[in-house]
């Protein structure tokens, strides 16, 4: 991603100083001073708060059909057994809200200006990151869900319509416990250039490990410019399966 892209992506996901900041995030800050460091597409917002050298985020945005932070405080809880993912530390919500706060984890997103200067030594974390995520949680026993028919209903649910080639998934490869939303900024990654943990798994579930695959590499373009995708399945520890990679990206964009 050239400078000037960088720029823009940035800006459309930073909230500005000026943010306001909600009632309700007030309140779970308690006396911690606040930062707004993050937007998303629906008018959520996530907040740094410090307060004597403890650090937590507050994340609050209106609800959605698509996830609820209720369902991704349950996910963490449970993937927290299992792989470095943040704390959880509360959670609720109201007739048009819902919030989640969680302890900070080491480690700098891999969209952070340091490492988007540094595109190889990024994607490389981030492949290596979810191999190790997906080798760490474990199928059985996993209470959640990923799968193709669940994401098609979900869909369906928000007045989303799945053309029907994308309803029916290839073979699968190999059944892990996904992330979800495997986008670059999710992963966590340390001054040594290491993954740190994962952030935002509202969505985790049982899949087929390409349904993620097929996203990293995906975002590796929109973060750090094109020509990084198979770098980041290198560093996964697989050779490109196309098909998959082409099938699992046209069902995110649908869904």
């Amino acid at each position: 991603m050239v400078d000037e892209e960088y720029a823009a992506w940035v800006q459309t996901f930073t909230p500005g100083p000026e943010t306001a900041v909600p009632e309700r995030v007030a309140r779970l800050a308690g006396g911690a001073a606040l930062e707004p460091v993050w937007r998303n597409g629906i008018g959520g917002l996530t907040f740094r708060a410090t307060e004597a050298g403890s650090i937590r985020y507050i994340k609050y945005a209106p609800r959605t059909l698509e996830s609820s932070m209720e369902a991704e405080a349950e996910r963490m809880r449970w993937a927290a057994l299992f792989t470095p993912v943040p704390r959880v530390l509360t959670h609720g919500f109201d007739d048009e809200y819902e919030w989640l706060v969680t302890a900070a984890l080491p480690g700098r997103s891999a969209v952070d200006p340091r490492w988007v200067e540094r595109p190889g030594d990024a994607v490389r974390s981030i492949g290596a990151g979810l191999r190790a995520l997906h080798d760490a949680l474990p199928v059985e026993g996993c209470p959640f869900d990923w799968g193709v028919e669940g994401r098609v209903a979900n869909a369906a649910a928000r007045g989303i319509e799945v053309p029907s080639s994308l309803r029916t998934a290839p073979a699968t490869d190999r059944l892990v416990v996904c992330h979800g939303d495997a986008c670059a900024p999710n992963t966590l990654v340390g001054d040594d250039g290491s993954w740190s943990g994962h952030v935002d798994l509202g969505a985790l579930g049982v899949a087929d490990r390409w349904a993620d695959i097929a996203v990293a590499a995906m975002s590796t373009e929109w973060n750090y410019g094109p020509g990084w995708s198979d770098a980041l399945i290198a560093a996964y520890g697989v050779e490109p399966d196309r098909a998959r990679l082409d099938y699992y990206r046209d069902l995110w964009n649908a869904t």
